[in-house]
């Protein structure tokens, strides 16, 4: 199998594991949510996998263009922060020619350009999340001033996908780490993903929270999920911790709070382990 053919697939598995998943507050396959469902996500990820694992394309070029595939299948933004934190960790497998590590990431971002930042600016106008102020990554309706490393850098604060550019991906290769210890400790892969995506939203106020709505309920929910994060990691059969995981997803979605971006760096953690696998 070409390259190109392999990472599409990744890619595309990395976001149906994360669909398969118990993920409180999110769309998963036992519950849609926020006007969105599953097979929305399902038809995202197979446009977008057909793009942004191209042959002969930059890193903005990967994000404009599956952020357009996705628009036009679906006509929500179903996966911007995906495409955002993917985008890097396919180019550096390319680079490669597939197994990546953290220097390789931290290349692929060193090399971004002013272009790249007008994609991704672009690609963001399309998607238009909930919440995006002028501020976030410098102002996205002006042409771009800094490459898209120094636009992301300017943004690291508020925004955990921005810190992902800046700091050449930690948190995702730490979210790695995590997860591969679940597996091996529960050896079923949706369990581990539902680990994995508490771990992430108990561990950072979920930057879409506070787009949406303000910095103060992303962290009252952050706090709410160490609870349930804490819980899940201590059971020997995760399964039996489903009713509880399930009340919380009922009670986030009834507030129409959705933490989206613990969900995109799920993901990406997902790709990440995937690329990290066999390529042949």
């Amino acid at each position: 199998m070409r390259l190109e053919a392999q990472l599409a697939a990744k890619f595309k598995a990395a976001c149906i594991a994360e669909l398969e998943a118990v993920k409180p507050g999110n769309v998963h396959m036992l519950a849609d949510g926020h006007g969105m469902t599953v097979q929305d996500f399902l038809h995202s990820a197979e446009v977008a996998a057909d793009v942004i694992a191209q042959a002969d394309m930059s890193v903005g070029q990967r994000i404009l263009q599956a952020v357009q595939a996705t628009n036009a299948a679906v006509g929500c933004n179903t996966n911007l922060g995906i495409i955002l934190l993917c985008a890097p960790l396919i180019q550096a497998a390319w680079n490669r020619g597939g197994f990546i590590t953290e220097e390789d990431v931290q290349a692929v971002l060193k090399q971004l350009t002013i272009d790249d930042a007008n994609d991704a600016f672009a690609a963001i106008r399309i998607a238009n999340p909930a919440g995006l102020g002028h501020s976030e990554y410098h102002d996205v309706e002006a042409p771009a001033s800094v490459t898209l490393f120094e636009a992301m850098q300017e943004a690291a604060d508020r925004d955990l996908i921005a810190r992902q550019y800046a700091n050449g991906f930690q948190q995702v290769f730490d979210g790695l780490a995590y997860y591969r210890q679940l597996l091996v400790r529960w050896e079923r892969q949706a369990w581990a993903v539902s680990g994995l995506y508490l771990y992430f939203l108990a561990s950072f106020p979920d930057s879409h929270i506070v787009r949406k709505y303000n910095s103060e309920l992303a962290e009252i929910v952050r706090l709410q999920a160490v609870s349930f994060w804490q819980e899940l990691d201590s059971r020997d059969n995760p399964k039996t911790y489903l009713r509880p995981l399930l009340d919380f997803d009922q009670a986030l979605k009834a507030q129409g709070i959705n933490p989206g971006t613990s969900a995109d760096m799920t993901v990406a953690v997902l790709l990440l382990c995937g690329l990290q696998g066999s390529i042949n």
